[in-house]
């Protein structure tokens, strides 16, 4: 996050929205709305025990746009996009939905989530306890939490939150420092963005700068700038237990052949 005398971060920037936004829907459905509705969800999916299968897992998103590079994809029908995904063997599926910059709901969600039988998580920026019970209420199995987005304090109740509603958090980091308030966390499930969320460069070498710095026990996720079956073969071998990929996955013609590739290259380490 930045100081005062700096100049707002694209992440900064994308969070005000996320802001307002939230405000909206909050003034709309009640924290008891969503209890409600999160009582007649059936229970989340055991995501760890599924990323921890032999080989590469892939988490696929659905994602129609992106603050570096505009409008990747229409997606008219995520549902129909979800479907080719597990048929390709993805081992969960990624869901933007965040409005402004990626052009993602929480109505994408749903569409997903009653499409497919694999694990779903809803990717956003969660800066709010009630975004991780909105995460619930709609179907997700796991919650993205940005530790570039949060302090100390946000970072470990909103952990404790998606843990507490039965989900998985998956704890995002691109630097050291982030990667050991992830570690001291106890998360069990931890990203390494390769694209810097402040500047918006991708790096594919910092997954590989990152990994020695995750105990051993945690699931290890590769995201960001994997783009051909040899940068999934890549990141493996340097550790990642999973790779999350949307923009490759996207604009392929044929998504399900795309992620068997990307399963196949990187073999069982």
């Amino acid at each position: 996050m930045s100081g005062s005398h700096m100049e707002a971060t694209v992440l900064d920037q994308i969070i005000v929205g996320v802001r307002a936004d939230l405000a909206e829907r909050k003034a709309v459905h009640s924290l008891a709305d969503l209890e409600a509705r999160i009582a007649t969800r059936q229970a989340p999916l055991d995501v760890l025990t599924r990323l921890r299968t032999p080989g590469l897992s892939v988490i696929s998103e659905v994602k129609r746009s992106s603050p570096s590079k505009g409008a990747l994809a229409t997606i008219e029908d995520p549902a129909a996009l979800a479907t080719r995904y597990e048929l390709g063997g993805a081992h969960a599926i990624s869901v933007l939905t965040e409005k402004h910059r990626f052009n993602g709901s929480l109505a994408d969600l749903d569409a997903v989530r009653a499409a497919v039988q694999i694990p779903v998580l809803r990717k956003d920026f969660v800066v709010d306890d009630y975004q991780v019970w909105e995460a619930r209420a709609h179907g997700a199995d796991l919650v993205l939490l940005i530790v570039a987005a949060l302090d100390d304090a946000d970072l470990q109740r909103l952990h404790q939150l998606v843990l507490d509603l039965g989900m998985t958090p998956l704890v995002e980091v691109h630097t050291p420092d982030e990667t050991r308030r992830a570690v001291d966390l106890g998360a069990r499930l931890i990203g390494v963005n390769n694209r810097n969320l402040k500047t918006l460069d991708v790096d594919l070498a910092q997954f590989g700068r990152l990994v020695d710095l995750i105990d051993n026990d945690a699931v290890k996720v590769a995201e960001s700038g994997i783009l051909t079956p040899d940068d999934a073969a890549l990141v493996h071998r340097q550790g990642a237990d999973v790779v999350l990929v949307g923009e490759a996955l996207v604009r392929h013609g044929d998504p399900t052949s795309a992620i068997r590739a990307m399963v196949e290259a990187a073999g069982t380490r």
